[in-house]
């Protein structure tokens, strides 16, 4: 049997990967919840058993196989080496460890993806979920029909920035409604009914460093196999769900039957219908990317198509739960035995 630890088990990705691993075959193994001091104690449950959040101490990695950083950054910076001397395997959901050296960004859904890990790779991140969406789509198309170029803004959530930012998106907008002054600790500027390219200037996040993430973390799943993407990260008023607006350019002129088909499966879920158009809530709870394809307007008639548009959306904690789980399943050939190697 595994034994798990969940480091920022309070958090909203680190609830929503407790849930994922419930689900999977790791269901059977041995979880404990830790977290900073402020959550110690904290009721939860996993499977059918009630426990509670323990704080983070000199012990806490002992004879732990798996362990999952989803808190802050400076969480898993204070305590992922710890991990490692422990003989644990370090998984890193807050996306701290993603330029150390050594460190490998893994979507194991990706066929062609190229990273490998062995017994010397000191931790693995699972890609950013934005960059694991873009990544599953321009993937499919490739295998279609060549892609030169694609274009693509993101439409981030509060969800994006932990609790904080959903309570903080919740206050703002129950402000205004009430015509009083605004909250704006972690924002720094109105982000309720709002839709912003840039923070305050005394924002405790960062839009750019959500962008800069996904632009190295699709880099480092394409290794140079897939088209070049220029990005833009926008902030949507919105608590939950990524949703992309994507202009693709084509090498030569394709099928859009084929085109269509590429987007079937594969955690890609095609959506013809105008009516059920993708949405950040129609999103919510899917295991899979919903994708719209828009043909430009001018080429409707036409048969074959070098220019597209897709409307793409994704339950951003969920796929994000999902790849870490893929990853560690991908990681028991390490730990064949569920015992400290």
């Amino acid at each position: 049997m595994y034994k798990i630890a969940i480091a920022g088990a309070s958090t909203l990705v680190g609830r929503e990967l407790k849930d994922a691993l419930s689900e999977s075959p790791l269901a059977a193994a041995s979880i404990v919840l830790l977290d900073e001091e402020e959550a110690e104690g904290l009721l939860d449950q996993v499977g059918d058993e009630i426990t509670f959040v323990q704080t983070i101490g000199p012990d806490a990695f002992d004879r732990i196989d798996f362990t999952f950083f989803c808190g802050s950054e400076d969480l898993t910076r204070k305590h992922w080496r710890d991990a490692l001397r422990a003989g644990s395997t370090v998984l890193d959901l807050s996306g701290a460890l993603d330029q150390e050296t050594g460190v490998v960004v893994r979507a194991p859904w990706l066929g062609s993806e190229a990273a490998t890990v062995d017994l010397f790779t000191p931790a693995v991140v699972p890609a950013h979920p934005a960059a694991l969406a873009l990544a599953l789509v321009l993937e499919r198309l490739q295998q279609a029909a060549p892609v030169r170029i694609a274009f693509a803004t993101l439409l981030q959530p509060a969800s994006e920035f932990g609790r904080a930012a959903l309570d903080e998106l919740h206050q703002q907008t129950m402000s205004l409604l009430s015509f009083q002054g605004m909250p704006r600790s972690l924002y720094d500027t109105q982000a309720a009914y709002n839709l912003l390219a840039g923070l305050g200037e005394s924002a405790k996040v960062s839009l750019g460093a959500v962008e800069a993430r996904v632009r190295r973390h699709y880099a480092a799943l394409s290794a140079g196999r897939w088209p070049a993407l220029a990005l833009q990260v926008v902030h949507a008023p919105v608590f939950h769900g990524h949703a992309f607006s994507i202009a693709i350019e084509l090498e030569q002129p394709a099928e859009i039957a084929s085109l269509e088909e590429a987007l079937r499966g594969g955690h890609l879920d095609l959506v013809l219908e105008d009516t059920d158009s993708p949405s950040n809530l129609a999103s919510t709870g899917q295991d899979d990317v919903l994708v719209r394809l828009h043909p430009e307007p001018g080429a409707r008639n036409s048969s074959q198509i070098t220019r597209l548009w897709l409307w793409v959306a994704s339950d951003n904690l969920r796929l994000q739960a999902q790849n870490a789980v893929a990853c560690a399943m991908d990681l028991r050939r390490l730990r064949p035995q569920g015992t400290v190697q």
